[in-house]
């Protein structure tokens, strides 16, 4: 694969994690658990995409994710993953269909096997979008995503940090995969 891609090279194709764990609140049982997820993900490449002088290469994804032996996937996103190699940013925006996007940003070397991508609620440049109802009920402060890649795949690490009416607090929401190639 062509180096366009800078870091986001390794994340090129089919995916599929079986480790899955997610650290969220259930309003069913009315408490914080920690629920194992199956995730099936594709990246597929694109590019170069030109704004003027900028030439972006990207991936453009979706994910969806399994608890158990559900039939319907509880979490799904679509998005685009991009490399600007001329300024080393690296981007991720994404939609989750319960009325939520996210544009998270970082910086990377083009070689770089680790890098970090964060938003804010209200972010001058990463930024948060949500609903009137998450925004009175469950308003996601900032997001963080920290990828790794390797020669086994390539894994995550994600904290949302949200506001609920549940907590006093603001309430870290975690979720962590490790990726296997399977196409």
């Amino acid at each position: 694969m062509s180096t366009e891609w800078g870091p986001l090279a390794p994340l090129i194709g089919e995916w599929e994690g079986e480790g899955g764990l997610d650290s969220a609140y259930s309003h069913l049982k009315g408490e914080v658990l920690a629920t194992p997820y199956l995730e099936k993900c594709t990246m597929k490449p694109f590019g170069p995409v030109d704004n003027g002088d900028q030439h972006l290469y990207g991936l453009d994804y979706r994910t969806a994710m399994w608890r158990g032996d559900e039939e319907n996937p509880f979490h799904t996103e679509v998005g685009y993953w991009l490399w600007d190699a001329a300024t080393g940013e690296v981007l991720r925006g994404f939609a989750v269909p319960r009325g939520i996007t996210v544009l998270a940003g970082g910086t990377a070397d083009a070689d770089a096997n680790t890098f970090t991508m964060s938003a804010t609620l209200g972010g001058e440049r990463y930024c948060i979008g949500e609903n009137t109802y998450l925004a009175k009920n469950a308003s996601t402060l900032s997001y963080e995503v920290t990828v790794t890649s390797g020669a086994a795949g390539w894994s995550y690490d994600e904290i949302s940090l949200l506001r609920m009416k549940e907590f006093d607090e603001p309430f870290h929401h975690t979720d962590h995969n490790t990726m296997k190639r399977v196409g």
